[in-house]
């Protein structure tokens, strides 16, 4: 049994870390120093370069999320009547991120590569808006999942 949650609960924490982590650096770090130091012209077209790369991280820590969950709660544990409450509450917080990362992916983010390509900025300031306020959310969501994941187990 030890070995066999190592696996999966390693590659869950390091694609929280990434996702969580990234979603922090982009807010906390990334935005105030781009208005500080950037002419609002420039700031689209980063947002869509750095949000494309970062996003591909993303879809990838989504999957390694979901598998490694699924395996650890179904291969591991016997299933979610075997877990604590803690878990389903991680596994819904979890579902709620993943769509509205979705949500951020499929709407505001290809609104904001459209925008960029025909280089209307207003539409793009409004676009990375809508990006910068569902971040939040997600951020919020994530260290509330991070949170419960490391205190649940002592409720």
């Amino acid at each position: 049994m030890v070995l066999s949650m190592a696996v999966p609960l390693v590659l869950h924490i390091l694609a929280a870390v990434i996702w969580v982590g990234g979603m922090f650096f982009a807010y906390m770090a990334l935005r105030p120093a781009m208005g500080a130091t950037l002419d609002p012209e420039s700031r689209p077209r980063l947002w869509l370069h750095t949000l494309d790369r970062f996003f591909r991280w993303v879809w990838g820590c989504v999957a390694v999320l979901l598998i490694t969950g699924l395996w650890m709660v179904f291969g591991v544990y016997g299933g979610m009547g075997s877990t604590g409450a803690y878990v389903h509450t991680m596994l819904a917080l979890g579902l709620v991120m993943m769509a509205l990362f979705a949500h951020v992916y499929f709407a505001p983010f290809r609104r904001l590569r459209q925008a960029v390509t025909v280089r209307h900025n207003a539409d793009a300031a409004f676009q990375i808006g809508q990006i910068r306020r569902i971040v939040g959310i997600n951020l919020l969501l994530g260290l509330l999942v991070i949170s419960i994941a490391a205190a649940g187990p002592y409720f």
